[in-house]
């Protein structure tokens, strides 16, 4: 794997440590969203809410996830990354404990919202990082990897939630987020340098960065690759969202079992995003990108037919598998082509990427809390309509990057 040359002779290679640091810090939100899956039925029976109620403080955590990105990459281009990463993971630590001794569904539901605002440093700058030491079919081989270490925090964290809220109670998951992020901080000062040069930065005017925002949103093919990834991510967050209700209470599974059963979706995702490394630098971005869409079209057109033949979990479980399966082959892929694009901004153009896809995942994920629960169908539907419009706007203008 080459690196790109970059003028800071500190930065070092991408060997073992570096990558489990890297990972690390892409585990953070995986570990805020997933962890907590389990106990959310117990959550709406602790508070006396609704299951909407619950659901609505995910939404709430992508929402300020989204709105994040759009300072955090600016700052980040601006300041530097490292000081940046530091302090919004220090944050979202504080508002983890915070989170732990909440006393009403508001209150949690408010703080949800600054966590995620927080966390959004640590998934703008990684991805920021990587660029400033690699190009091109580098960066995405390489967030690939990255995302495999990653993929580990998803596969493990419904399990372990599910254990410490049947053990502990829920608020104990909380506290952990909250241990973890303190351990990411020393990671960070330990091993991560500063990335982007001083010569590379730049300065941090309004003006400019809305210029650079606008900039990006003018272009058809840079916003038709972050469409695509927009709404592959927010059909998994269709299931994020409805998925607990659906095993739990529809069909009758156990909070630790659910875990068993999210954790298929991470070992289908693991195996493509091996397939992912080790083939995209002989097909190429587009040939990889192409193939993740195509499956995921796939499952969600089967999600649909297998909700009206009524096929129950197994005509379920297999095909939210696929679909999530293919989530770091399209992201990592859709983002390597846009990056590639804007070397000189690429924490802007990772921030309003993230932005536009927790976006459209809050949107979809309000969606469907808002419909009628007991049933199966807000999560599959809104799953087939996202893989419907991912691959529709990367055929239509992503296609031409």
């Amino acid at each position: 794997m080459s690196s790109k040359p970059i003028s800071q002779p500190d930065i070092p290679q991408l060997g073992l440590v570096l990558f489990l640091v890297l990972g690390a810090i892409g585990a953070l939100t995986p570990l805020a969203i997933d962890m907590y899956l389990p106990a959310m039925p117990t959550i709406a029976q602790d508070f006396g809410v609704t299951a909407g109620a619950v659901q609505t403080t995910l939404t709430v955590y992508t929402a300020g996830f989204a709105i994040g990105q759009l300072l955090h990459g600016p700052l980040a281009d601006s300041f530097g990354r490292r000081p940046i990463l530091v302090f919004g993971v220090f944050f979202f630590g504080v508002a983890s404990a915070i989170s732990a001794t909440a006393s009403t569904i508001e209150s949690l539901t408010y703080i949800r919202t600054a966590q995620g605002f927080a966390g959004a440093a640590a998934a703008v700058i990684i991805q920021a990082v990587v660029r400033d030491m690699f190009d091109k079919e580098d960066f995405a081989r390489t967030m690939s990897f990255v995302t495999l270490v990653v993929t580990l925090a998803p596969l493990v964290a419904p399990m372990i939630g599910g254990h410490l809220a049947v053990w502990f109670g829920w608020r104990s998951i909380f506290w952990l987020l909250t241990a973890f992020s303190g351990v990411v901080i020393a990671a960070v000062l330990w091993k991560i340098p500063e990335t982007l040069a001083p010569e590379n930065r730049q300065p941090l005017r309004f003006r400019t960065t809305i210029r650079n925002y606008l900039r990006l949103c003018k272009n058809p093919v840079a916003m038709g690759l972050m469409f695509s990834g927009a709404f592959s991510f927010a059909g998994m967050f269709a299931f994020l969202t409805a998925g607990s209700f659906v095993y739990i209470d529809i069909y009758g599974v156990t909070p630790d079992q659910f875990g068993y059963l999210f954790g298929l979706n991470i070992v289908t995702m693991i195996i493509m995003t091996s397939i992912n490394g080790r083939m995209v630098k002989k097909v190429g971005l587009h040939g990889m990108l192409r193939f993740g869409l195509s499956i995921q079209l796939f499952a969600g057109l089967a999600l649909l037919a297998s909700g009206i033949l009524d096929l129950g979990i197994w005509g379920t479980v297999p095909f939210v598998m696929l679909f999530i399966g293919t989530l770091s082959t399209i992201g990592s892929n859709s983002m390597g082509l846009l990056l590639s694009g804007y070397p000189t901004m690429a924490g802007t153009a990772s921030s309003l990427a993230g932005t536009l896809r927790f976006g459209t995942g809050s949107v979809i994920g309000a969606i469907v809390a808002m419909l009628p629960g007991g049933t199966v169908w807000p999560m599959i539907a809104l799953m087939a309509i996202c893989s419907v419009l991912s691959a529709a706007l990367y055929w239509a203008f992503g296609k031409k990057a």
